[in-house]
Formats: structure tokens, C-alpha cells, sequence
């Protein structure tokens, strides 16, 4: 007998049912869920809120279902055009179902890391540098793609993929370095020629006013003395006609 007059049998009695009950009541989280085997068997997933098990029988795992940010180390590839290079991402991710995340793969979590490292390493390995640093909008693209296709039996959804940073070796960055320069430097020339192209089209012109109209040539002639004694200068050049010249050699 027990000091309250109830045998002590009692007292185990009700603290087993209480430890019992407190095992069969589970709280899941709003982003949370409970997926349940009973005798090995799958009931399914429930939650959030308060859900019941059999202690003994069932068996909780608790899926979350936020997005999951995933980073991939950075991985030596060789592009198609032989260049060695590392490449890093970022790969964000969310279960969509709790079933399959649990019933079709061991781990997600590790699956969904080593899909990507792979996928990531055989996507750049297909695309040249040139393509990797300046479309990498289409690579990220192309990643997001095919990790979803390989995902989503398992329940999950890639949302989206970035590639953080692309290290080059020393002796290619003094390379594109020097690539960049060589079009700066071709850039300029061209502008230069359009603009010694345009130059020659407007004295073509202005040669074809003063050619009907030789008055013209007097004046422009008047006008650069004009500019010439403004600046005070002690010499003044007076342009000698060709044709007065010609004159004198042919008779020579």
C-alpha cells in the first residue's frame, strides 16, 4: 500500500500510461511534416499541428518543407575549348512531397548534393569560356533544368541554380587581359577610320561647291589670311596656283 492508501502498482501504472501518451502526441511546425511508417508500412504525411501515433508501432520522420540553399563546392573542370578552370554554385530547393523525399531515396539532402556536383561538371565541361563568363544566365538555365527533371521523382523542386565564381588559371587571365586590350585597340581604329572616311566625304563635297564656283576658292583663300594675321604672324604664305606652275614646266 502507498502513503495514500492506493497500492504503489497504481502509481507505475498511471506514470506508464502518462509516458505512453506523451510518445503518441507529436507537434509539428507550420513548415513542418510528419511522415509515418506503421509496421514498416507507409500511412502517409500529416501536419502541421498535433497529430497521434502508436508508441511502438509507428515510426516519425520529420520532413521540413522551407527552401533548402545547397552549396556546391567548387569543382576542376576542363571546358570544351581544353581550359582548366573551378566552378562553384548555388543550388535552392524545396520538398514537395514528403512521401517520396522519405520512400524514393535514402537522403535527399546528400542525393540532391551529388546530382548537382555532377550535373555541374558536365555542363560546363560542354561549353567554352567565352560562353561560361558571358552567358551564364543560359548555363544557370541548362543546370536548373536537368536537376529538376532528376529531382522531382523524388519529390523535390529546384528552383534555381547560380554559378558564384569562375577561377581561372594566372597565365589565362594575363591572356583574356590581353585579348580585351587588342579590342579596345581595334575598336579605336575603326572609329578613327570612319571618322577619316567621313572627313574625305565632306572634302569631296566641298571640292565639287569650289570646282563650279571658283569664286569660292578666292574667298576661303581671303578667309584663311584673315586667320593667319590674327595670330600675329611675321610669315604669310600665299598659295601658288598649279596651273601656273604647270604652265612653266611644260614649256621647260
Amino acid at each position: 500500500m502507498g502513503i495514500t492508501g492506493f497500492p504503489s502498482g497504481f502509481f507505475f501504472l498511471i506514470i506508464f500510461i502518462l509516458i505512453v501518451a506523451a510518445s503518441a502526441i507529436k507537434i509539428l511546425r507550420e513548415y513542418e511534416r510528419g511522415v509515418i511508417f506503421r509496421l514498416g508500412r507507409l500511412i502517409g504525411a500529416k501536419g502541421p499541428g498535433i497529430i497521434f501515433i502508436i508508441p511502438g508501432v509507428d515510426k516519425l520522420m520529420r520532413i521540413s518543407l522551407r527552401l533548402v540553399t545547397l552549396d556546391i563546392p567548387p569543382q576542376d573542370v576542363i571546358t570544351r575549348d581544353n581550359i582548366s578552370i573551378k566552378v562553384n554554385a548555388v543550388v535552392y530547393f524545396r520538398v514537395m512531397d514528403p512521401n517520396k523525399a522519405v520512400v524514393e531515396v535514402e537522403n535527399y539532402l546528400y542525393a540532391t548534393s551529388q546530382l548537382a556536383q555532377t550535373t555541374l561538371r558536365s555542363v560546363v565541361g560542354q561549353a567554352d569560356l567565352d560562353e561560361l563568363l558571358s552567358q551564364r544566365d543560359k548555363i544557370n538555365l541548362k543546370l536548373q533544368d536537368i536537376l529538376d527533371r532528376h529531382t522531382e521523382p523524388w519529390g523535390i523542386k529546384v528552383s534555381l541554380v547560380e554559378t558564384k565564381q569562375v577561377d581561372l588559371p594566372e597565365n589565362m587571365q594575363r591572356a583574356i587581359a590581353r585579348q580585351a586590350e587588342a579590342e579596345r585597340e581595334k575598336r579605336a581604329k575603326i572609329i578613327h577610320a570612319e571618322g577619316e572616311f567621313q572627313a574625305a566625304e565632306k572634302l569631296t563635297q566641298a571640292a565639287n561647291v569650289i570646282s563650279a564656283n571658283p569664286v569660292a576658292l578666292q574667298l576661303r583663300f581671303l578667309q584663311t589670311l584673315a586667320e593667319i594675321a590674327v595670330e600675329k604672324n611675321s610669315t604669310t604664305i600665299f598659295p601658288v596656283p598649279i596651273d601656273i606652275i604647270s604652265a612653266f614646266i611644260k614649256k621647260q
